[in-house]
Formats: C-alpha cells, structure tokens, sequence
C-alpha cells in the first residue's frame, strides 16, 4: 500500500506561470472542438451515426462535440459485455485493482489543467472550481485504492476453539453508473472506480451536457491498463437506455447522483424483480437539497455573510450542497442580509474561461428556463435584493440573485432551484431558525454561525443534515475528510469519500472451517 493519503492540493492562480499554463490548456481544448465521440464496449469505439452535440454554456454556439448516442440493442450489448469481463476483473486481487486506481490518480495529475480546462469549456466551471473538481478526482481514486487495500486485509472476528473463522469482501457484480453533469470529473471518477475497485464492472451512462469530460475520463482509465469491459462508456438519452439499463436482469447495482424525480424512478424500477434475476438490485443514489446557512446573533458577521455568499453562489449555485436558504436571527437580520448583498455585488458575472470570472453561466437551455422561473415565482414571494435577470444573451447566465422575507412555506424556501438563487428567512429564536432549517424534504448540507457553545451543540444534536458544518460554509467536502451523504429525500447517505462507502459496492463472505 502506497503511503498514507493526503489531499490534492488546489491550484493557486495567483501567478501569471500558472496562468499562463491553464490558458494554454484551454486554447488546446478548444482546439479539438467539434470532435466526435462514440460509445466504448469492451474496448471498441461504436459509431451508430445519430448525434447529440454538447455546447458550451458560455457561448452557446460553440459546439464542444458531436457524441454519438447509445440505443437499446448497444445497452443490452454494453450490460452483457461487461457481465462476461466481471468474470475475469473479479479475480484480480484488490492490490492490483487498486494499482490501476493509482495508476489513473498519477496520470489525471500530469494532466491536471488539461481536464480542469475541459470542464470549463463544457460543464462553464470557473478556473478555481473546475481545479477543485480535478483535484477531487484524483482523491476519490486515491483514497478508494488505499480502502480497496485495506478491506483485503484480514478483518476482525471474535475467536473461538477449534475453528478458523475469515470474512471477506467479494464484488457484486455488473453495475450501471449514472454521474451528474455538475461534478463531471469528480463524482464520475469517485463512482465509477469506487465500483471496479471492488472487482465490479460497470456501465457508464454520462449526464448529457458533459458527454465529452466523461469520455475522455474513460478513455484515461483505459491508458491506465484498465482492462477492456470493466468499464463500459455509453453515452445517450435517459429517457431511451436509463430505464433499460435499470431493469436489465444482469444489474447488480445502481450508482446515481442527480435530481429527486429520476433518483426515486431508479430506486422504484430497481426494486422490481425481472426474470431471470438472481439478487435484489442494490441503489446508491445522492438526489439533491435545499440546504440552509443559519446565523446566530453573536456569530462574526462577516464570515457568515463571506459563507453564505460563496456557498449560494459558488459554480452558480449548481451544487445539491449549495446555500438556498439563509436563516438568520432578526436581531443581526438586516446587517448580515446587507453584508452577502455587497459581497453580491462585487461578483464578476461571464465567460469562466476568464480567470477574473467568479460566476460562470448556468447548464443549459432547460436549467436556464426553470431557474428564470423560480426568479418570476419569487418575485411574489419576497423582496428582490440583488440580482433577477440574465446576463449576457450569448450564454445561459443568471445574476446571483436573492430575495429577502421569504417565508417557510414558498416555494423559494422548499423547492430545490440548482441556481444562483438565494432566499432569506428571518428567525425570531434559535430553536426556530434551527425548526425552520429542518423544515425539508431534504437533509444533505447545513452550516451554523455561532460563538455560543450551548447552540452549537444543540446544533450538533438537532440539525438534521447529513453533513453539518460550524462557523464554515456548507460547501466544499474533501475526500476523506468530509465523507459526503444525505438524509430523507437527499438519498442514500451514501458518505462518498469515507470509509464506509466501498462496503455499498461489496458483499461480506464469512468461512468457516472446523481445525
């Protein structure tokens, strides 16, 4: 096992060697744009010739690249092509498995900017936030080598006379990884080698507007010596092949990270037992939040106002960790909503490929629509502060925006917007910023300000989030630091990035042999 695991570093752009270096990254991307794309099964590229063109954000006449799209007869090719490799990946033992994993981590290193680049131009991350993605990708594999490694050991059992008693932990099978397009890098690496790992073997279907950063990942894995059919690459329509992918007998498993509608239809089909099928489908899935930044009279104002404002915001909201709701106590209410408002204000709506830009476009045509939606919906709802229209018509831009005086109950307070949309609510006491926090579907993310120990334990205690940050924003989980998953309806508490999240991708044998 490789030396103990320490966090990729970010990037500092500060200096004009560094940027210079990402520039070039970025004129070598745009360089290949236009390519084409097409689905990998066992390690052969198949054209089918029906298109689906992925555009940047930020100009939305740039075609970054023609993918070509996946129908049922490739699904079932893809599932049964993979079932037939698990047969021989599942043999290899986990130090070696976790080679490959290393071996992907060392590669994605040496070519950081080229990836981070990648992400700008197709998912309108900024420099910084695409940096952190790639980083993010090299810890999942890193840190799930390392567990792989770990899990082989000899693990403990209470011992008894005269037997020899040993517990294993063996792969599932053939699983289906669904990555969301906002973490295209990060999330699809964590899940996807979190699975093969474990000796699976996978299908990957990539969210839609981020066909390109997924196949050059896969193809990345390849170059690492992956073996062919462990990890299949199969771009096309959900609503075609997601299904199909679902229901197939041979699925093992289920990895989704995205919205709550799918996240339940996954988990509702995965359920159904099909003929043929000798196992109950296992489901991890991450769908999403309405997460809330509460503020304490006596907290530093300042920082609060500094998190809330950068986790609202941060990659134009487009995070399920993202602030959406800051609850703030009414004696610091108007101060605090004053101090993000200026911070607001200052941010530097456009194209992220500059690297002054602090706020890049929205997704595509449908997230612009739906958050342009919200923003009418809450015009009726609470008092415009900030922001409220589009930017720059040549792409998907929004202002940050925020409203204040929204109430618990509207639907800026309880629907998840995944924008650059954030709604105030006043608390007359403590217990009720921290009732009106719990007031969700959801339970992913949450921060509390405060200098008062009393609430930041009552906090502890009472806020019903999965990952719950104090007097620090509620964005920014790092690999092994900050396992990630959420309660009720933000999933599975899958805790990606810790200890416990390869046991979702393996079972536990026990043998027992009588000396």
């Amino acid at each position: 096992m490789p030396m103990t695991f320490r966090n990729e570093p970010f990037t500092s752009f500060a200096g004009e060697t560094e940027q210079e270096a990402f520039r070039a990254a970025l004129r070598q991307a745009r360089a290949a744009f236009g390519a084409t794309y097409a689905p990998v099964v066992g390690g052969e590229r198949i054209e089918t010739g029906r298109f689906a063109a992925s555009v940047n954000p930020a100009d939305r006449g740039q075609i970054v690249g023609q993918v070509h799209q996946a129908d049922l007869a490739l699904a079932e090719r893809a599932i049964r092509t993979a079932a037939e490799a698990f047969g021989a990946w599942r043999d290899y033992s986990p130090a070696a498995r976790a080679r490959s994993l290393y071996k992907a981590a060392a590669i994605l290193r040496r070519r950081k900017h080229e990836f981070s680049a990648w992400m700008v131009l197709e998912a309108g991350k900024t420099w910084a936030e695409a940096d952190a993605d790639t980083a993010e990708a090299i810890d999942f594999m890193e840190f799930y080598g390392r567990e792989a490694e770990r899990l082989a050991e000899r693990q403990p059992l209470a011992r008894i006379p005269g037997e020899d008693n040993e517990l294993t932990y063996i792969p599932l099978g053939v699983g289906v990884v669904i990555p969301p397009w906002n973490f295209p890098l990060a999330i699809l690496a964590g899940m996807t080698t979190a699975a093969i790992v474990c000796g699976n073997t996978v299908v990957v279907k990539p969210a839609t507007p981020t066909q390109v950063v997924a196949a050059r990942f896969c193809a990345l894995l390849e170059e690492a010596g992956v073996p062919a059919g462990v990890v299949n690459y199969l771009p096309g329509p959900g609503s075609q092949i997601g299904d199909y992918l679902v229901d197939h007998p041979l699925t093992r498993f289920v990895s989704f990270t995205g919205s709550r509608e799918v996240g339940l239809r996954i988990n509702e089909r995965a359920a159904v037992h099909r003929p043929g099928q000798k196992w109950i489908k296992r489901v991890v899935a991450e769908m999403g939040g309405k997460d809330a930044i509460v503020v304490d009279a006596d907290s530093d104002l300042d920082a609060a106002a500094a998190a809330i404002a950068a986790s609202a915001f941060g990659f134009a909201g487009q995070k399920c960790s993202a602030c959406s709701r800051a609850i703030v106590l009414a004696d610091v209410y108007e101060e605090v909503l004053g101090k993000v408002a200026a911070i607001t204000a200052g941010l530097t709506l456009g194209d992220p490929a500059d690297v002054h830009t602090d706020v890049g476009p929205v997704i595509d045509d449908k997230a612009f629509a739906k958050i342009a939606e919200y923003i009418e919906i809450g015009k009726g709802e609470g008092r415009l502060v900030a922001g409220g229209s589009a930017g720059d018509p040549r792409g998907f831009y929004l202002l940050p925006t925020i409203f204040a005086d929204v109430g618990r109950d509207a639907r800026l307070a309880r629907e998840e917007i995944f924008g650059p949309v954030l709604a105030f609510l006043r608390a007359s006491t403590f217990d009720e910023a921290l009732d009106i926090a719990n007031d969700t579907d959801y339970g992913l993310t949450g921060a509390v300000f405060s200098r008062s120990r009393a609430r930041l334990e009552q906090a502890r205690e009472q806020f019903h989030a999965g990952n719950l940050y104090l007097n620090r924003k509620c964005t920014g989980a790092l690999v092994g630091v900050h396992p990630f998953g959420g309660f009720n309806l933000s999933g599975t508490d899958s805790k990606a990035g810790g200890r416990d999240y390869l046991l979702l991708f393996s079972q536990a044998k026990v043998v027992s042999e009588r000396l």
